[in-house]
This record gives structure tokens, C-alpha cells and sequence, in this order.
């Protein structure tokens, strides 16, 4: 990775000076001052530049084909003029097409650098990162609610029924009041009847076996 990095900052340096040199000499061949043809190969060039790092900024933005159109148009014209410059470089004149061509290019980079700093200041990162970072929400399994215990009847108790007769309601009375059949009342006063009656015979056949 470190020969790759060193390599291609070498690389890239050698091809801007050659650009640069080639560039330079046909603004001056085109009619500009000698002392400002230097800055026509910094345009061309520059551009190229500042598109590559606004495409990469706005990487998935409906707005990154502007950088990308930037960057193949001053590519096009960076090579467009250096294969020109090889040609006209054994002449002492360039054609009136070419020295216009050369003149015009200055103030349509200014025009398009303009717009896409525009373009830049105006992009919002966060908004174009979300529909790439953008997830479903997990769906959570909706578990049904428990029965609400005030709709839900209570059972009917025994003593309930016992109090109920405690104070001399009858059968029928406590049935309708607890919601049970009079005959389900009745069982449970036999059933209270019963069962202690057979808990004193086993107590009183226990004492008798000891």
C-alpha cells in the first residue's frame, strides 16, 4: 500500500508538471500575457481536481451528476489540449478558433466552480446517508392482552352462601343473588352437613381403636 500511495503521488506530480509546462506554452501561443499564462493550467487542471473530491462528497445524491460532469468536461478539454499543444508546437501561430476556445475557458470554469459550490453548501449529508442507512423497524410481536378481571365474573364461594343463610335468606334467594342454580345451593349445605359429620365418626373410631 505504501509503494502504491508513494507511486501514484509520484505519478501524478510528473503528469501536472508535463500538463502544466504543455498547457502554459498554449496560452501563451493563444495571446495570453506571459505573466498570467501559468494560470490557465491551473483552471484545467484545478477543476479536475475539486470535481473528483465533490463527486466523492456527493457519493449517492441525486445531485453527484453535476461533480461527475465537471470532472469528464475538464478532463476532455485537459486532453483536448495537450494533443493540440503537440501539434501547434512547431508553429508560431495558432489558429483565431483556438486562441478564442483558450480565452472562453476561464469564465465558463468560474461559472460552473460557482455552481457547484453551490450545489455543495446546499447538500445535507445526513438526508442522503438515510435512505442508505435506512432499516425496517424490527417488528415486535404484539401479545394479547389479559382479560380484564373486572368483566370477569367471580366465582361463587361457599361461605358467601353460608353468611347469606346466616342470615335467614333462603335457597332461592342466595341463587339469584350469586348467580348459581338453587339446587348448586343446596349441595353445599348438604355437602357442610355431611362432611363434618363424617370427620366426627372417623375422630370418634379413632379414640375408639386407641
Amino acid at each position: 500500500m505504501i509503494t502504491a500511495v508513494v507511486g501514484t503521488i509520484f505519478i501524478a506530480a510528473g503528469a501536472f508538471w508535463l500538463s502544466f509546462t504543455s498547457l502554459s506554452d498554449l496560452a501563451r501561443r493563444s495571446g495570453l500575457d506571459p505573466a498570467q499564462s501559468w494560470v490557465w493550467p491551473l483552471i484545467v487542471d484545478g477543476i479536475i481536481v475539486v470535481a473528483t473530491v465533490a463527486a466523492v462528497a456527493l457519493a449517492r445524491s441525486r445531485v453527484a451528476w453535476y461533480p461527475w460532469m465537471l470532472l469528464i468536461t475538464g478532463a476532455s478539454i485537459s486532453v483536448a489540449a495537450n494533443a493540440i499543444h503537440a501539434i501547434v508546437a512547431d508553429t508560431t501561430e495558432v489558429p483565431l478558433l483556438l486562441a478564442a476556445s483558450v480565452s472562453a475557458v476561464p469564465p465558463l470554469v468560474l461559472l460552473a466552480i460557482t455552481h457547484l459550490t453551490s450545489v455543495l453548501m446546499r447538500h445535507d449529508p445526513t438526508r442522503a446517508a438515510a435512505p442508505a442507512s435506512a432499516k425496517q423497524p424490527a417488528q415486535v410481536p404484539i401479545t394479547p392482552a389479559p382479560p380484564d378481571l373486572e368483566l370477569t365474573p367471580a366465582a361463587p364461594n361457599r361461605s358467601d352462601a353460608s353468611s347469606l343463610r346466616a342470615l335467614g335468606w333462603s335457597n332461592s334467594a342466595i341463587a339469584r343473588h350469586l348467580g348459581v342454580h338453587p339446587s348448586t345451593v343446596g349441595r353445599w349445605f348438604r355437602d357442610r352437613v355431611v362432611t363434618p359429620a363424617m370427620q366426627t365418626s372417623t375422630v370418634r373410631e379413632g379414640t375408639t381403636d386407641g
